[in-house]
């Protein structure tokens, strides 16, 4: 039984120098460990063997069996190795410039964001960004959100596991959190190092449980606006929309007000617009933004007097002005990284 096990080992050996594809791998398995292999006879002759030589000549068995394991998965590999390099061709020289050199360019919705920022810094907005990652005191309590509103619900927003805490925080004090639903948590963090007058917007990714199809994304992005000053009306509110959609999108374009509610403004809208732009999306209007005057409420959670300060906030969707802008017709173009789509806005 040592000797035909020892010559298993032998010609297993000498016939791997043969096996140059997967069939010729299988021919070789079959000959050795198939259901009538040299190894499988080996095995079902173990009921002959002396009592006393069992644990010996098993021992030897499991070896053997062990070495032509290692060695079909070392010709596998080998032979994986030959199938990638024939389809990649010769070996690449990774030092080499690129055949593909030319100019990298923004991606669309960054040229969006930065357009939109431009257009704001000319009338005295500064940009402020903040984290992705919030506590639900910045995303929805300091913005008067109550805690059975929807939008806080686990199958609208992405919360981190409990076991995710940042910083020493007692066992009483600690708080959820999550990826942000928008950037208003940004202008809670700038309100509450900065005395008023306050004029900013805040670009940046926000996140919600969002199944993705033509105009929804679970990953998005969003920019934001607030001021706050003395004397702050909806009259404002309304000539700084109209300017920055009549600058973005022709001095045809116009805006209307539709009352809506959001627990962070009051009274609130929701904005439209009208262009030419819309000619080619067959509408004649369509919704842009929300917005509204800052509730009080919202300014006390900050350390704002409401007697004395007001204010309007805004909100948009980059994606949206993005997909109105160039005349595309889904969101899903700017995350698929496809150059062909992407090399049009270079």
């Amino acid at each position: 039984m040592e000797d035909k096990l020892q010559s298993i080992r032998e010609r297993a050996a000498q016939g791997a120098k043969d096996v140059a594809t997967r069939a010729d791998l299988e021919s070789f398995k079959a000959r050795l460990v198939g259901p009538k292999g040299d190894l499988t006879g080996v095995m079902k002759g173990m009921a002959a063997v002396p009592k006393e030589d069992k644990p010996k000549i098993g021992r030897l068995l499991n070896e053997v069996k062990t070495e032509l394991e290692s060695l079909f998965s070392e010709l596998l590999r080998s032979i994986e190795e030959r199938e990638s390099a024939a389809r990649l061709g010769p070996p690449v020289d990774p030092s080499l410039a690129s055949p593909d050199g030319g100019p990298g360019s923004l991606h669309p919705l960054a040229r969006v964001r930065d357009e939109i920022c431009s257009l704001f810094r000319k009338v005295g907005f500064s940009v402020v960004e903040g984290p992705e990652v919030e506590t639900e005191y910045y995303c929805f309590d300091a913005l008067n959100t109550p805690s059975d509103h929807p939008a806080r619900d686990l199958q609208d927003t992405y919360y981190l596991p409990e076991s995710a805490r940042f910083g020493n925080v007692s066992k009483k004090n600690r708080e959820r959190y999550l990826l942000r639903t928008h950037t208003s948590s940004v202008q809670i963090r700038h309100m509450l190092r900065t005395a008023p007058p306050v004029r900013v917007i805040s670009p940046g990714r926000c996140f919600r449980r969002d199944t993705a199809d033509a105009t929804h994304s679970a990953n998005f992005h969003q920019i934001e606006g607030l001021y706050v000053d003395r004397d702050v009306s909806v009259k404002d509110l309304k000539a700084m929309l109209d300017y920055f959609i009549r600058s973005l999108l022709g001095k045809d374009a116009r805006t209307r007000f539709r009352p809506h509610f959001f627990p962070y403004t009051e009274p609130s809208f929701e904005v439209d617009f009208s262009s030419s732009h819309l000619e080619k999306l067959g509408s004649r209007w369509i919704e842009i933004a929300g917005c509204g005057l800052v509730h009080p409420s919202v300014f006390e959670s900050v350390g704002y007097d409401p007697e004395e300060y007001s204010g309007f906030a805004f909100g948009m969707g980059i994606e949206r002005i993005a997909m109105i802008l160039y005349g595309v017709d889904d969101i899903r173009y700017f995350y698929q990284n496809d150059l062909r789509f992407l090399q049009q806005f270079a």
